[in-house]
């Protein structure tokens, strides 16, 4: 999978856990929606660091907290 694919994953996985929605993060991170359909949805090519801040921010999390995921092993992902 891609890098944004795997962000997409664990987006998803932090709503539930966190009991959030889309609209919820939006608002919390002023960051428009359709930012977020687009990593949701992999329609977004890359992944900046400022997005990962951002969306870090909005699950109260470090990015390092955000990353320390499964689907982030290097193993999962394909560069290029």
């Amino acid at each position: 999978m891609t890098t944004c694919e795997a962000v997409a994953i664990r987006v998803k996985q932090l709503f539930q856990e966190k009991c959030m929605s889309q609209y919820a993060l939006c608002k919390k991170i002023a960051i428009d929606p359709s930012n977020i359909y687009n990593i949701l949805y992999s329609r977004c090519k890359t992944i900046t660091l400022d997005k990962l801040y951002l969306l870090a921010e909005g699950f109260d999390m470090t990015v390092q907290e955000f990353l320390d995921d499964p689907v982030f092993n290097m193993e999962n992902i394909v560069c290029g």
